[in-house]
C-alpha cells in the first residue's frame, strides 16, 4: 500500500519584482498552511520522506507544514523536478520513487497537483487551492505501477473554519 500526500504551497505574493521561484508566501499562505497542517496531524499516517519544489514558495509552505507536525527536516528532499505546473514531471518523480516508501508528502505547484488528484485519484478535483491538501492512496507495493488510486482525504483552508 502507497500514500502520496500533495500540498500545494500556500498563497504568495505577485507584489515583488522577483523572478518566480523567487515568490514569497504573504500572511494568508502562512496562517493557511498552519492551519491545514495542524488539522492533517490530528489523522495523520506515518510519513516516511518530505519532498519539496525548490520555489521559495513552495519550501516555506513545507518547512512551516513539517514544523507543525513534526516531522524532522533530516527526511526532506528538495527536488528540481517539482518544480512543474502541468504534472508529467511530477508523476515521473513519483513513479521513480524507492519501493521501501510507504508514505511521502509532496510540496509543489498547481497545475500539476490539480492534474495528478484527477489522474490518480477517485474523486474529481476542480483545482486544489493554496495551502490545500489531497491525500491518495494505491494499493500498490511499487510507485513505478501506481495508476487508479482512492482519494482519502482533502484538506482546503476554506473548508476549515479558522
Amino acid at each position: 500500500m502507497k500514500n502520496l500526500i500533495l500540498v500545494r504551497h500556500g498563497k504568495s505574493s505577485w507584489d515583488h519584482p522577483v523572478d518566480d521561484r523567487q515568490r514569497p508566501l504573504i500572511d494568508r499562505g502562512i496562517n493557511d498552511t498552519g492551519l491545514i497542517a495542524n488539522k492533517f496531524k490530528s489523522n495523520m499516517p506515518p510519513i516516511d520522506r518530505a519532498f519539496s519544489s525548490p520555489a521559495t514558495r513552495a519550501l516555506h509552505t513545507c518547512r512551516i507544514f513539517l514544523k507543525a507536525i513534526d516531522f524532522p527536516l533530516e527526511k526532506l528532499q528538495v527536488t528540481e523536478e517539482l518544480y512543474d505546473f502541468s504534472g508529467n514531471s511530477v508523476m515521473a518523480f513519483i513513479r521513480s520513487l524507492e519501493d521501501a516508501l510507504e508514505t511521502v508528502i509532496i510540496f509543489g505547484h498547481n497545475h500539476a497537483f490539480t492534474e495528478v488528484a484527477n489522474e490518480w485519484g477517485s474523486e474529481g478535483i476542480d483545482n486544489v487551492p493554496t495551502a490545500g491538501l489531497v491525500h491518495l492512496r494505491f494499493d500498490s507495493s511499487g510507485w513505478h505501477d501506481i495508476r487508479n488510486g482512492t482519494t482519502v482525504r482533502t484538506l482546503f483552508p476554506k473548508e476549515i473554519s479558522k
